[in-house]
């Protein structure tokens, strides 16, 4: 049997981490920074207290899983339509064209050995942490907001897709994308076969009957869901986080009923998600954090800003193209936001280092330029947001006239 010693010490950082912030209500720092930065002291790189093992390896999984099936979740695909899709793809087009020039830069500048998926990495937008930002800007339900969400969930899917097609797979390419669309239409015969049986009123008052006991009947399926999807992906010979991701975008379109029926059903997804399985992986990926490889020499440190140069320029960049409906002022909030991205930074490069196409300076630079994105760029968007809102005259539209969403 496992030792539990070391995953004992992982948990009790995990509830440190968001304890200790909330005695500090003033101090603005997305719990997920310090889960990543207490990992990396505790691990060998700095006290040398606590190791990754087995146990600590399977939670860490389940919580890289659980995090993108919680992604995947958030998207709402009935605002994902008209302008609101055409500029949000259209910005991840250019995103994803400024990223591969970026990129190609980056290796001839010596600084990365895989162009193509550092590209992918630097695509993605941590929704997780943009949420509740904009929640506490009171923008969440805004136009500005709903638009922000929109493009981020374009972005992580986007991100998730490509590393799936051209990072997973046994075979080429071709052979990828077929597995890929063997797993979606996995899922739409599924999908249609759930959608059939919730029809049937015994079906239905099973689960609304079971859904609050014990059973707790809606989380055990949506658990099943997860772990199905992420298991066939790995079968497949694809990326656990796709079958994830997948999953809860699944659900979500499943889901349409949620606040009539069953209004605590994703609060429960999130406090299984949030509160025992993904703060284990941020502070896993803290203790495999290399900070050796990082500080061994001046090259490597300054990759770190470099890195977060970039992160500016391939998602803040396109936010240009919002400028059909925002204002300058929201535009350059919005570039700044969507800047922000951590998880899929450290799942890319975790993906990376495992294929040998990453080393683990290079990863730790990401990593090092995801974490200072997710302190820098939700802070500095608050304030711009915060200082325009006491500038401006209390009858004053956000978007532009006549383009309203």
């Amino acid at each position: 049997m496992p030792s539990l010693d070391n995953l004992l010490i992982v948990v009790a950082i995990a509830f440190a981490a968001p304890f200790a912030l909330g005695l500090l209500p003033k101090l603005r720092l997305p719990s997920v920074v310090l889960e990543i930065v207490a990992g990396i002291v505790v691990g060998p790189s700095v006290l040398g207290l606590v190791e990754v093992d087995q146990a600590v390896e399977v939670v860490a999984l389940i919580g890289l899983a659980f995090l993108l099936f919680l992604g995947g979740l958030e998207i709402e695909f009935p605002r994902l339509r008209g302008e609101v899709l055409r500029l949000t793809a259209l910005g991840f087009a250019f995103s994803f064209g400024l990223a591969i020039v970026v990129a190609f830069l980056l290796e001839l500048g010596g600084l990365i050995e895989t162009p193509f998926l550092v590209a992918i990495a630097l695509c993605a937008t941590s929704l997780g942490v943009l949420i509740p930002v904009l929640k506490d800007a009171g923008e969440i339900s805004s136009p500005f907001g709903q638009l922000v969400i929109a493009a981020g969930t374009i972005a992580d899917f986007g991100a998730v897709i490509l590393l799936s097609v051209f990072f997973s797979g046994e075979g080429g390419v071709g052979s990828t994308i077929l597995l890929i669309g063997a797993l979606v239409l996995l899922a739409i015969v599924l999908f249609v076969a759930v959608q059939t049986a919730e029809r049937s009123s015994l079906i239905r008052a099973d689960l609304l009957r079971l859904q609050d006991t014990t059973a707790q009947i809606r989380v055990r399926g949506a658990i099943v869901l997860l772990i199905g999807f992420a298991a066939i992906a790995e079968e497949l010979g694809l990326e656990t986080i796709l079958g994830a991701f997948m999953a809860g975008a699944m659900l979500s379109l499943l889901d349409r009923d949620q606040q009539m029926t069953h209004p605590d059903f994703r609060r429960k997804l999130e406090a299984v998600g949030f509160g025992i399985f993904i703060p284990v992986f941020f502070v896993a990926s803290g203790i495999q954090f290399d900070l050796d490889a990082l500080v061994s020499s001046a090259s490597n440190v300054v990759m770190v800003p470099i890195f977060l140069a970039a992160l500016v320029v391939v998602r803040g960049v396109p936010a240009l193209v919002y400028r059909e409906i925002l204002d300058r002022r929201r535009t350059a909030i919005a570039g700044m936001l969507q800047a922000t991205s951590l998880p899929f930074i450290v799942a890319a490069t975790a993906i990376g280092e495992e294929l040998g196409l990453v080393s683990a300076a290079e990863g730790a630079a990401l990593i090092g330029a995801g974490l200072l994105s997710v302190l820098l760029f939700p802070a500095i968007g608050l304030a711009l947001l915060s200082d325009g809102d006491d500038d401006r005259p209390p009858d004053s539209a956000e978007m532009r006239p006549g383009m309203a969403m």
